[in-house]
């Protein structure tokens, strides 16, 4: 036990597929759980949105569980709107101090996602490294380029990723731009880049479903056009819908997101999408082997992400979809390379594409395919992925 290296997760909700983050840890500990070199801790919310204990997760006590093996805590958060983020992670924070404290454990790695607590980061990293640990920072992408923030909260995020990136013993960059960022932005700071992973598998067991759902959505398998993210305007779907509506493809445009009734007003306004059958907002699927048969049998994905690094939807959808489009941005083409399809904002652009992507022949789809899949097993494979954090949190 006292070999074993003890790491703690700070910034996801959970253990679950809520996420990019949740997500990532889930996997983590998944691979890890029987490596007898680490024990990871993990913060929880106990309340609120993407707050849930997992199935078979062993309950330890009202507030801690296990699951694949990792000692998770629980925090209670209250409703304070967008500050609830910030009291979480602080939260979060004092009770990594308090176990490692508690416990006397030595050389304690506490890994930070996200930078929400600069005001407040420098006590909680004082702390730590006076019990003789270090703390690791995942600075996200760009929050503070995110459209549906005010003046405010884009200075405060920031500020605050400057002063977390600057007090962290190590920045993990899931993006080569992020990472080529932060050195661009605050000089020699001690990065590396570990990426997002994906499995490399297909579905399994949602053959039922699958098929149910294309029947609730009036779909045909391989005749629609698909887009999976959050519903935000970086991620350009008014651009996505004005072009398909422009476009010549008799094919649906289906889109998997959480609905915003005022954002999608506005989308409404600027596009007058409801006159065009074709554009479906379907809801979420938060079901992953369903969502995966849902990205295996779309014709096409369209990725419009352009604030962040490595995003979690488009590599799942490199790793299942045989033509993957993307918005030619830095982040999206250190990702895609050359075994995808890239367009612009310039309009008419993507329309073009979709006309010409629409009448692509099938083997030249499944080459596209079979190197989208080749590129993802190579670099961003869960095994791959959890083997780089592994090295990085023994060192």
């Amino acid at each position: 036990m006292d070999n074993m290296r003890h790491v703690f997760l700070v910034g996801a909700k959970s253990l679950g597929a809520y996420g990019g983050y949740e997500t990532f840890i889930k996997k983590l500990t998944e691979y890890h759980q029987n490596d007898s070199r680490i024990k990871y801790h993990v913060a929880c919310k106990s309340n609120g949105q993407g707050a849930f204990v997992p199935d078979r997760a062993v309950v330890t006590s009202p507030c801690t569980f296990t699951y694949h093996n990792a000692e998770c805590f629980q925090i209670k958060v209250p409703n304070i709107g967008y500050a609830q983020a910030i009291y979480y992670d602080c939260a979060a924070m004092k009770h990594c101090i308090e176990i490692i404290k508690k416990r006397g454990i030595k050389n304690a790695v506490v890994y930070v996602m996200a930078c929400r607590i600069g005001p407040f980061f420098s006590r909680y990293v004082k702390q730590i490294k006076h019990l003789g640990g270090r703390v690791f920072l995942n600075p996200d992408g760009h929050e503070w380029k995110r459209a549906k923030w005010n003046k405010v909260i884009r200075y405060y995020w920031k500020k605050s990723e400057e002063v977390m990136v600057r007090k962290s013993d190590l920045v993990i960059c899931d993006s080569i731009n992020i990472e080529k960022y932060i050195h661009d932005e605050y000089g020699n700071i001690p990065t590396t880049f570990i990426a997002y992973g994906t499995e490399i598998r297909k579905s399994a067991g949602a053959e039922e479903q699958y098929i149910k759902w294309l029947k609730e959505k009036g779909l045909k398998n391989n005749e629609y056009y698909l887009a999976v993210g959050r519903f935000v305007p970086e991620n350009n779907y008014e651009i996505m819908i004005r072009e398909f509506m422009e476009s010549k493809s008799k094919r649906n445009f289906v889109i998997i997101t959480n609905i915003n009734d005022k954002f999608l007003k506005k989308l409404e306004n600027k596009t007058g999408y409801k006159r065009d059958r074709r554009i479906k907002f379907v809801g979420t699927v938060y079901d992953q082997e369903l969502l995966m048969k849902i990205r295996e049998n779309a014709y096409a994905y369209f990725h419009g992400h352009e604030v962040g690094g490595t995003n979690p939807s488009l590599i799942e959808a490199m790793g299942s979809t045989e033509i993957n489009m993307l918005l030619k941005v830095g982040f999206n083409e250190e990702v895609g390379l050359d075994a995808v399809l890239y367009w612009n904002k310039k309009p008419g652009d993507l329309a073009k594409l979709i006309n010409k992507v629409d009448c692509m022949k099938a083997e030249e789809r499944l080459d596209y395919g079979r190197k989208a899949k080749e590129r993802v097993k190579k670099a961003y494979s869960w095994q791959f992925i959890c083997d780089r954090y592994i090295e990085e949190f023994l060192k």
